[in-house]
């Protein structure tokens, strides 16, 4: 039997205003002819789905076409919600399309027997347990006047507990099979990258790798955008992200993970998904930068998203304006500058540094944002403690 394991697909991601549609477009055509060509059984998607927990028509259509054309295949899917993703919106088609090979758990069920699905080929079975994303009241229980680290530990707390139920449920009723465990949460060690946004207060609650017991004989995870083995010899791994979502995993090399299963045993290969499009940084002087951009060349199916971040010692009305007549002239049907940045090493005192040309409030997270107030204030004795409520407004309101 043969397994594909993949997250974070983010479908309605906008990277500084540019759809990223295509970008997924190529990535589903790619994962439906690898998953043929492979022979793939079993599709698992850890979580983040969607972008947004109220996702557009456009987004909602590239989902459907992709598992409308998997039903053409004899791959079973599933599929769990993650942190982006609103249960309800997954679940909605959960009925029909149970119909069609494909489970979804949106979000964590009452019951736990809910979680489990079991899958055979021929000799080969396996049981999986689809752990979605766990958000607050399905882990712990509010309590009046608690104090942040007492909610961060609740929290670390719930996870675990949560995750000893699974492996109780699955000794109690499969012990002796394969077992894969599918979660999305973050799990200390793994590198974040900028276009993750703050899970569960500020990553305070990441868990360590333990939690999942010696049960699993593979963990699904997703949640991390970066690829990553938190424990190659205990098989658990994050998928990552099968397309750059930030300017910071533009190095990376995404992937697929499919595992094959031969009884208890259990061999994991690493599939690098093509890079449909390049995300490239200019930096140096102004002079530096235009030479750069006039010497970019283009290896990929889509256009190159830039930034350019312009570093020049002293601070200069000329150099600025002249970088606002480079991004207003630049024109390249193969390059499209995205985001700059103007450094100076000598600034003028008293000078504003709060904005720079070429960012718009749309480029700067609302986390960002709420920094640079605290910054302009002056010095909080309680800043971290107003950060981490900050945090905990945007992740209930999956901002």
């Amino acid at each position: 039997m043969k397994i594909l394991h993949t997250s974070d697909w983010h479908i309605g991601k906008q990277l500084h205003k540019i759809d990223l549609e295509p970008d997924l477009d190529l990535f589903f055509d790619w994962l439906l002819k690898t998953i043929k060509e492979e022979h793939i059984d079993l599709l698992l998607v850890s979580g983040d789905v969607f972008d947004q927990a109220n996702p557009s028509q456009a987004s909602l259509k590239q989902y459907y076409n992709f598992l409308k054309q998997m039903i053409n295949t004899d791959c079973k899917i599933i599929i769990t919600g993650g942190n982006h993703d609103a249960p309800s919106v997954l679940n909605a088609p959960k009925e029909i399309l149970g119909f069609l090979n494909i489970d979804v758990i949106g979000g964590a069920p009452e019951a736990t027997e809910e979680l489990f699905f079991k899958y055979s080929k021929g000799d080969e079975e396996v049981v999986i347990a689809a752990v979605p994303f766990l958000r607050d009241k399905d882990i712990r229980k509010s309590v009046a006047a608690e104090t942040y680290s007492d909610k961060i530990e609740q929290i670390k707390a719930g996870i675990q507990s949560y995750f000893s139920n699974i492996n109780a449920h699955y000794n109690q009723h499969f012990k002796g099979r394969c077992f894969i465990v599918m979660g999305h949460l973050y799990v200390q060690g793994a590198q974040v990258s900028e276009s993750m946004r703050d899970i569960q207060i500020g990553n305070q609650a990441g868990v360590m790798g333990s939690i999942f017991g010696e049960e699993p004989d593979y963990v699904a995870l997703g949640h991390i955008h970066k690829p990553y083995a938190v424990s190659a010899s205990r098989n658990v791994h994050y998928s990552g992200s099968p397309v750059c979502l930030s300017f910071s995993e533009k190095e990376e090399v995404k992937q697929v993970n499919i595992i094959t299963v031969r009884g208890k045993d259990l061999e994991v290969e690493i599939v690098p998904i093509p890079k449909f499009r390049n995300l490239v940084t200019f930096q140096g002087s102004l002079k530096e930068v235009r030479r750069q951009l006039n010497e970019h060349k283009v290896n990929t199916q889509l256009v190159s998203l830039a930034e350019i971040i312009v570093n020049e010692p002293n601070e200069n009305v000329q150099i600025r304006r002249d970088l606002d007549e480079l991004l207003e002239a630049f024109a390249n049907d193969d390059l499209v500058i995205v985001k700059s940045k103007l450094n100076f090493t000598n600034k003028i005192r008293g000078a504003s540094e709060a904005f720079q040309p070429g960012i718009s409030v749309a480029d700067v997270t609302p986390m960002e944002m709420f920094e640079k107030r605290l910054e302009l204030d002056g010095q909080h004795e309680n800043a971290e403690e107003l950060k981490n409520a900050f945090r905990q407004i945007l992740e209930e309101l999956n901002l």
